[in-house]
């Protein structure tokens, strides 16, 4: 058993661990790195709200019970009206920084007399756009089924394509990007990432009938413009070539850094494009391992120039060598 000496030197100990560790936290209101989290949103109520829409948009996919038909208009009441009350008061915690950091060097932003008001009416308008989401859900269920001949049923894509679940979060999260919501459109994408490999930035702008096939290593940036149609395969990057910075060196935000991608294209395991000037035109494909930062017009297909492949077929043990 310790000694009451022992005790006590271990507490004066932790004391001066804790004195130590105060001077790298800051409680003021500024955004800055050495803030305290006490006034940020809730990652993990984020990510309950998230699931919930998940499961909102596809009933079961995330939830224990079955769904039946007869009880399918109070269910889908029920998970819409627990997404919002989750959601909503992260909004809330998270609409301070619409106007600190970059609104504030650059726009002189200041919040509205009612941040409470403002979250309640995003949340309320981020409602009314469920289902135009899930509208767009269907097809990008149809496009996988329909562009992997591995998928023998929509169940199967439904429940356990991750390139689908991809999809259905950046389509939640896309929708509160588009309301201005700071963070909280973040974090979900994040989760998203840590969930199934696939990273994109809610910003990013995607048409209907997007299809991610095996998904892991996808990444797609903020300002990505893709069209209706549009397929692409594991290790994807639509990304930008170079990153502007301002008279102070701070990043320019909010322009035009990632490639546009046209109806119809096709995109292979591994390929890059970067580039705010970069558009793939409408009906291409682009090969494997293509590292592209120009633009292609329509109905091009652009390949890779490999080393030359040497396929030896049975080992000749006169020359002691494999034989082609």
């Amino acid at each position: 058993m310790p000694t009451n000496r022992k005790r006590a030197a271990r507490g004066e100990a932790l004391d001066d661990i804790v004195d130590r560790l105060l001077s790298f936290y800051s409680d003021c209101d500024e955004d800055r790195p050495d803030s305290v989290l006490g006034c940020y949103p809730n990652s993990q109520k984020i990510i309950d709200a998230l699931k919930t829409l998940i499961d909102l948009l596809f009933p079961g996919k995330l939830s224990h019970k079955p769904v039946h038909r007869r009880g399918l208009p109070t269910y889908l009441r029920n998970r819409t009206a627990r997404a919002i009350a989750l959601l909503q008061p992260e909004i809330e915690r998270a609409l301070p920084f619409r106007w600190k950091g970059e609104a504030a060097r650059h726009e002189g932003g200041h919040a509205p007399c009612s941040v409470k008001t403002e979250a309640r009416t995003i949340a309320a308008r981020f409602a009314e756009r469920l289902p135009d989401v899930r509208s767009l859900l269907i097809e990008d269920v149809r496009a996988a089924y329909e562009g992997d001949p591995a998928a023998l049923t929509y169940a199967e894509v439904q429940l356990a394509y991750p390139g689908v679940l991809a999809i259905t979060s950046h389509r939640i999260a896309h929708e509160l990007y588009k309301l201005d919501v700071p963070i909280v459109p973040r974090v979900m994408s994040e989760w998203t990432h840590a969930k199934t490999g696939v990273d994109i930035h809610p910003g990013a702008q995607i048409g209907h009938g997007f299809f991610i096939d095996h998904a892991t290593g996808v990444v797609i940036g903020e300002t990505t413009v893709i069209g209706n149609n549009v397929k692409i395969y594991q290790g994807v990057t639509l990304g930008a070539r170079s990153f502007p910075l301002d008279e102070n060196g701070f990043p320019i935000k909010h322009i035009k850094r990632h490639p546009t991608v046209e109806d119809g294209v096709v995109i292979y395991a591994n390929a890059t494009i970067l580039g705010g000037h970069t558009v793939i035109g409408r009906g291409s494909t682009i090969g494997g391992n293509v590292f592209l930062t120009e633009s292609v017009p329509p109905n091009t297909v652009v390949s890779a120039n490999h080393p030359e492949l040497r396929i030896k077929s049975h080992y000749d043990a006169e020359t002691a060598d494999w034989v082609i």
